[in-house]
């Protein structure tokens, strides 16, 4: 199945959205169709080529008014900017089309004589304010659509026509459509608002070409080229500093306020913003490939994984609106049959429930609530890959780390060195470092670093990495083993006790035990304070799982207040100690997004810690934190209690006030006036408590 993208340009209705998704969904050979409706977009995987026109087609005879345009690649500027134009072009004929239409209507409320002159008049301001709906609803209805905001605004107003109630038949229509507009514009600008946040998309690269600097799209620079980044600038790519140094404001992918400083041979990410030193980069990753775009790309796809709640309110609102229009019906005609009663009046009262019972107040609340959440998230320096973990985050249960990388810094050093059966310590780590020298693992690292010498490759006839144990190695003739004890036991090489608080690696030669290497690692700064507030924020249970000797694991445990600790674990034990813990409740594994990717993908939220430049954390993970800051699994979960609060607010305003305007309807306790608050009013009320997910 290939993924395909899709802009669904003039898509301006969230009910419209569903319906799309609804009936794309149903085509045979598409998976996983899911309409953004915040950012506009169709995203599908289709089993062939043919399917693209099929689904163009589809979309063009559910809604007539959208054109359907794939995404070949990613828009640049120019085209963004185009596009913003031709958008802005037509936010100002439609204000103009409908201020035309309400001074018609004033004129005809304010005009006492003729009526045939206040008639037309009204008419007027109707076909200009309606005529759009009227020519929709009509085609809906050829093709057996109805139950649509269409065919409800045009039943409801056309009905207070045929009973002479011509101010509330103009009257309602004129400002149904302003509201629309209104709302248009409010979910416009809580986009903007929210991109604005994540406006680091970079504008242009300097490019070094022949001794001279082109500015040009980052699009076109491609891996090896050289860039000048000036003061002020925005690094458009990601590279290393070949010339210069300066300090970089990272807070855009990290959240992290306080500037960082780079030379020389450091890497350098997309997205940062140099301060005050003119560097030269040269380019490691293409603009596709690049932090910045996997992060943007991650942020606006993030509406693609739906959130239970979202769910729920997008069926609800699929048998919400025909079940008011036959409620309508009832009412219209029941009372009058059963007790005599005028029929206008019912009639009447059946159309308030007309214009009520249009559901896209909770349809484009609830994914915008979502969308900010993710927006503040990311503000924060905290990647989440759909609106689903944000209510995964709101009610963790357990979570599970692990140790190294995670809870302690990962930045393993040498402190000691004991020998056996007459070796010398020199001896000794050279015969480790040698054996490790084709491992990238920290604790291989350390041995190295602290060798420091260069290898002679040619002295190492044979290696073996075996998982979880250590290495075999053959050096200047002698088998060598260095690892943990289960690789001594492994060869039945005979160890004595040993008390050392930290990491130790054996080493044997030819069978016989030579000695240990004594590592250490630190723990991180404030992880004891974060233990802390995660069971102040309800979290029951914290875990810790490593592949470290006992010891080692009880004092990290002990030291930072961890619940429960799995030590001496194989890569592939981790998978069954945390299956132990998922029994029905909100799990989260929090690890380095690299060695724990299957832990990280079985876990109902994984969440990758030091994600910041790493292809792997953020491929393997559902949350990345961008930064090694723990303190952000806090934030996380605050932001995402907040983005729930807010959108079951919304709920509740929508629902309770459409159900409170129906009863007054129903009982001819409210007008036509009411009835469009009841649906306009309000969802710019919910649109606009959404945007409170980012108030601090």
């Amino acid at each position: 199945m290939d993924k395909k993208e899709f802009l669904l340009e003039g898509l301006d209705c969230a009910n419209c959205a569903v319906k799309i998704e609804e009936h794309v969904k149903k085509l045979d050979g598409v998976e996983e169709v899911t309409v953004n409706f915040i950012t506009k977009t169709l995203t599908v995987n289709v089993s062939d080529e043919d399917k693209v026109q099929e689904i163009k087609n589809l979309v063009k005879k559910v809604e007539p008014e959208v054109e359907v345009v794939e995404k070949k690649a990613k828009s640049n500027h120019e085209h963004d900017h185009g596009h913003s134009h031709d958008e802005k072009f037509n936010k100002k004929l439609e204000i103009i089309r409908l201020f035309s239409a309400l001074a018609i209507f004033v004129i005809a409320l304010l005009l006492k004589d003729p009526l045939y002159l206040k008639v037309t008049l009204y008419i007027a301001a109707y076909l200009i304010s309606g005529g759009k709906i009227l020519i929709r609803s009509f085609k809906n209805i050829l093709r057996g659509k109805i139950f649509d905001e269409n065919f409800l605004m045009s039943v409801a107003t056309l009905g207070a026509f045929a009973i002479r109630e011509y101010p509330e038949a103009v009257g309602v229509m004129v400002f149904f459509e302003i509201g629309e507009l209104l709302q248009n514009l409010a979910v416009d600008n809580s986009k903007r608002s929210i991109k604005a946040l994540l406006d680091i998309r970079p504008d242009y690269a300097n490019l070094l070409k022949d001794g001279k600097e082109i500015r040009v799209s980052p699009q076109v620079v491609k891996k090896g080229d050289l860039i000048v980044v000036k003061p002020g600038e925005r690094i458009p790519l990601d590279g290393v500093i070949v010339k210069g140094s300066s300090m970089v404001d990272t807070s855009a992918l990290t959240g992290e306020s306080v500037p960082k400083s780079i030379k020389e041979n450091d890497k350098v990410l997309s997205g940062f913003i140099n301060l005050n030193g003119l560097i030269t980069v040269k380019v490691e990753k293409e603009y596709s490939e690049s932090t910045i775009s996997k992060i943007l790309d991650m942020v606006e796809n993030a509406a693609a994984k739906k959130a239970k709640t979202e769910k729920l309110i997008t069926k609800f609102a699929k048998y919400y609106t025909p079940i008011v229009v036959f409620l309508a019906m009832a009412l219209a005609t029941l009372p009058p049959l059963l007790t005599g009663a005028p029929f206008n009046e019912w009639i009447y009262r059946a159309l308030i429930f007309l214009v009520i019972s249009c559901p896209c107040g909770l349809v484009v609340s609830i994914p915008l609530g979502y969308f900010a959440g993710v927006g503040a998230l990311s503000k924060h320096g905290v990647l989440v890959k759909g609106g689903n973990y944000i209510e995964v985050l709101k009610n963790l249960n357990t979570i599970i780390f692990d140790k190294t990388g995670t809870l302690t810094e990962g930045v393993f050093e040498v402190v000691e060195i004991k020998t056996y059966n007459g070796i010398s310590e020199n001896e000794l780590l050279e015969i480790a470092a040698y054996a490790e020298e084709h491992s990238n693992h920290p604790i291989a690292e350390s041995i190295k670093k602290k060798y420091g010498k260069t290898f002679d490759k040619s002295l190492i006839e044979h290696y073996e990495e075996i998982s979880g144990h250590g290495i075999k190695a053959k050096i200047k003739g002698k088998e060598i083993l260095v690892g943990n004890k289960k690789l001594m036991e492994k060869f039945n090489v005979k160890i004595p006790e040993i008390k050392f608080n930290g990491t130790i690696v054996f080493v044997s030669i030819n069978g016989i035990f030579a000695g240990y290497i004594g590592i250490s690692d630190k723990i991180k700064p404030g992880v004891k304070e974060v233990i802390k507030k995660l069971k102040k924020l309800g979290v029951k249970k914290t875990v810790m799982l490593t592949g470290d000797n006992k010891k080692v694991a009880e004092e990290v445990a002990k030291e930072i207040g961890i619940d429960e600790y799995f030590a001496e674990l194989l890569p592939g034990d981790k998978i069954k100690f945390f299956e132990k813990y998922k029994n029905g409740v909100s799990t989260a594994f929090v690890g380095d997004g690299i060695n724990d990717a299957p832990v990280l993908t079985r876990a109902d939220v994984g969440i990758a810690m030091g994600g910041l430049g790493s292809d792997a954390a953020i491929e393997a993970a559902d949350v990345v934190i961008m930064d090694d800051d723990l303190s952000k699994l806090i934030d996380s979960i605050k932001i995402s209690r907040k983005t729930l609060k807010i959108t079951w607010e919304n709920i509740s305003i929508v629902l309770g006030i459409k159900v409170l305007f129906l009863v007054l309807g129903a009982l001819g306790l409210t007008d036509m006036w009411g009835a469009v608050f009841a649906d306009v009013g309000v969802t710019l009320i919910a649109i606009f408590n959404s945007l409170r997910i980012f108030k601090r």
